[in-house]
């Protein structure tokens, strides 16, 4: 398989790789054993990309691509893009004012949740996504279920008592009815695991409690459902700035 350097991370699959050259990532290598259907695939879902994957993208036997990914992607399109250092994530969520606001998942267990948070913090512009606890957020199957969209915002792991300053809004079922309440633009919106919810150390360092409505008798929401809900009520209530768009 391709090398697994905690350095570079492997870019499964057309989209994921597409997301990583749209925003800027730096990928030394792009393999595939199809380039043709590679190029037609770019052409028709994603043209902008066309001219940098033709460049780029090496084409292997099929032999030699499956001796480097074993289980290849269906689009037979695979990557290793450079994570970004430590401090350059730090910086955007530590240092450079927050004009939107930071998903924090607090010891998430659910490898393909954290991907779809990262995916939805993304088409949010999101200023990034905080996890605590164990899971490493740049897991292969983290940026599988992201389709390579942590490039598109920042994304690394913090202990609870390292979190940016701001705003704590934390979501839990006995806080304020969400549809009420004002986000701020740099707020820190903290989500707790399906089964235990928010930990007792978040719930002290929230400035408010913040509930989604829900029907009775329903036990939980998906976590990445709360955070679609959750920001997408930020992105449609009075904000202090217009949503980001790219040039």
């Amino acid at each position: 398989m391709l090398s697994q350097d905690w350095r570079y991370v492997f870019l499964d699959g057309f989209h994921a790789v597409k997301h990583a050259i749209r925003f800027s990532a730096d990928i030394p290598v792009i393999i595939t054993d199809r380039r043709s259907d590679c190029l037609d695939l770019a052409t028709l879902l994603a043209s902008d990309i066309v001219d940098t994957l033709a460049a780029q993208v090496l084409e292997l036997s099929e032999r030699e691509f499956v001796q480097l990914v074993p289980k290849p992607h269906v689009t037979r399109v695979a990557a290793m893009a450079a994570r970004p250092s430590m401090d350059q994530l730090r910086a955007t969520l530590y240092t450079r004012p927050r004009v939107t606001p930071t998903v924090l998942l607090e010891n998430p267990r659910n490898l393909g949740n954290v991907g779809a948070v990262v995916r939805l913090a993304a088409g949010f512009s999101a200023s990034g996504v905080i996890t605590t606890g164990t899971v490493d957020p740049w897991h292969t199957q983290v940026i599988r279920g992201a389709a390579g969209l942590h490039f598109a915002t920042a994304v690394l792991s913090a202990s609870i008592d390292d979190l940016p300053q701001g705003p704590l809004l934390a979501l839990d079922a006995d806080g304020d009815d969400i549809r009420g309440i004002h986000i701020p633009d740099n707020a820190l919106l903290a989500f707790g695991s399906e089964r235990q919810g928010i930990s007792l150390a978040i719930r002290r360092q929230a400035d408010q409690l913040v509930s989604i409505p829900m029907r009775a008798r329903v036990s939980s929401y998906n976590l990445a459902t709360s955070v679609a809900m959750t920001l997408f009520h930020w992105a449609s209530g009075c904000r202090d700035q217009p949503f980001a768009q790219d040039s």
